[in-house]
């Protein structure tokens, strides 16, 4: 039996990866290729029967459709008046990635870090104290997969000392399917968002760059936002950890931060009023008047736990 989206608004819990059988249907054609995640799918193989034509440069988008609050630009408006206090910002955006990892795990949805993400990971594998956005991408596979099946999709989350939990809502921009770069409106193709402050993740689509290929560049790969990688910068991807849960990060992860941030970015051990230390492993304020967040030497059981379900992950063999 095939269920709507519009049936999935509200889920109490997020959709666990037995879940993506009774959305598509059993036995259904679009499920073929699903990969589980000890045999990760290899880009453009898995479920070609959802890839969709992409709208022609000559109807380039003149609205943009994710707007950020007046306040702030990495909060969402509809859903907070106000930033959150300064000691609280780490932990949310822990949680949101945290969060969102799980249930991109549960629903067989490749994705990995990247940009300022993948440049905390390589120091520490934890978000940088002074940050507030977080940066991730998703194959073109998954972008039509959560687009279909997965847009408007509420995932709640019980997390300790939060009364009530929180609730994610996944946001797919419809003008995904607008390929080119000239729509500079629409850079970001998705948004993981916590309802409850406003912060969120972007997530950008990286799809084969037609153009590039035509010349004779057979692994050019392209976003929206304008960054171009070779299929080797990025895949395999590789096995780690991030704010204490499993994470994908790109295969050729030096180079590509040596490119976007400079050599000196992963050398440069005094930033941001921060100076990191080799003996704590986290980045210190200048002041040396360290709190206790900024530690976060968490426990398994100190995770995000799925509603009615076992932690997210089992710390044991970490």
């Amino acid at each position: 039996m095939r269920f709507p989206v519009p049936s999935l608004l509200g889920l109490y819990g997020v959709l666990s990866a037995t879940a993506v059988s009774l959305v598509l249907g059993e036995g259904e054609g679009e499920v073929t290729g699903l990969e589980t995640q000890d045999q990760p799918p290899h880009f453009l193989s898995v479920r070609p029967s959802l890839a969709k034509g992409y709208e022609s440069e000559a109807n380039i988008p003149t609205k943009k459709y994710f707007t950020e609050s007046s306040f702030h630009h990495h909060y969402d408006g509809r859903f907070a008046n106000s930033t959150l206090p300064e000691e609280k910002v780490i932990p949310y955006l822990s949680n949101l990635i945290q969060t969102y990892l799980e249930t991109m795990n549960s629903i067989g949805a490749e994705t990995w870090i990247m940009h300022g993400s993948l440049l905390s990971w390589w120091w520490n594998q934890k978000i940088f104290p002074w940050d507030n956005d977080l940066d991730v991408q998703i194959s073109e596979p998954t972008i039509h997969f959560l687009a279909d099946y997965y847009n408007f999709t509420d995932h709640h989350f019980e997390i300790p000392g939060v009364e009530g939990g929180r609730t994610y809502l996944l946001e797919i921009n419809p003008n995904y399917v607008v390929k080119s770069t000239k729509d500079r409106l629409n850079v970001i193709d998705g948004r993981w968002i916590d309802k409850s402050s406003g912060l969120f993740i972007d997530i950008t689509a990286v799809r084969p760059d037609d153009d590039k290929r035509k010349r004779g560049y057979p692994e050019a790969l392209m976003c929206k936002d304008r960054h171009h990688y070779d299929e080797s910068d990025i895949f395999p991807l590789r096995d780690s950890y991030y704010e204490d849960v499993p994470v994908k990060i790109p295969y050729a992860y030096a180079a590509l931060l040596a490119e976007e941030y400079g050599a000196a970015s992963m050398t440069k051990t005094d930033f941001q009023g921060h100076h990191f230390s080799d003996e704590s492993k986290i980045w210190e304020k200048y002041s040396r008047k360290m709190k206790r967040i900024l530690r976060r030497a968490w426990r398994g059981d100190d995770l995000p736990k799925r509603s009615g379900t076992e932690p997210l992950i089992r710390m044991d063999d970490v």
